[in-house]
């Protein structure tokens, strides 16, 4: 079992910059694949971007180049950067995690195996 805790989210005028953490419980964070999804209202939730267990990455087209994913397995976390915010990525974030030494990523809801609570995002034009 794995609880997953965001925090990080906030405020931010269009073109700032934003770090979500997410912290998991467990002694086996190292073996999971984590990915961070986004749901704006009246939205289905979205893929944002995925880091295997190895450090590998991959981002949707609309954050690519802006977002960036990384992990620290010694604190057992998982950061999203977040550059150049635009008013329309405002959304609950969510991480996602799931139990994976496969190095493939995960880039659909139900892939996860767990999820934590959210943070809110918003963006002011």
């Amino acid at each position: 079992q794995v609880q997953l805790v965001e925090s990080g989210g906030g405020l931010v005028q269009a073109g700032g910059s934003l770090r979500l953490s997410c912290a998991a419980s467990g002694r086996t964070f190292s073996s999971y694949a984590m990915g961070w999804f986004r749901q704006a209202p009246g939205k289905e939730r979205e893929f944002v971007a995925a880091i295997t267990w190895s450090g590998n990455t991959y981002y949707a087209d609309s954050v690519k180049g802006r977002f960036t994913i990384s992990r620290d397995n010694a604190k057992n976390t998982v950061y999203l950067q977040m550059n150049s915010l635009k008013p329309e990525d405002t959304a609950v974030y969510y991480c996602a995690a799931k139990q994976s030494y496969s190095g493939s990523y995960y880039l659909e809801r139900g892939d996860y195996d767990y999820w934590g609570q959210g943070t809110q995002v918003t963006v002011s034009s």
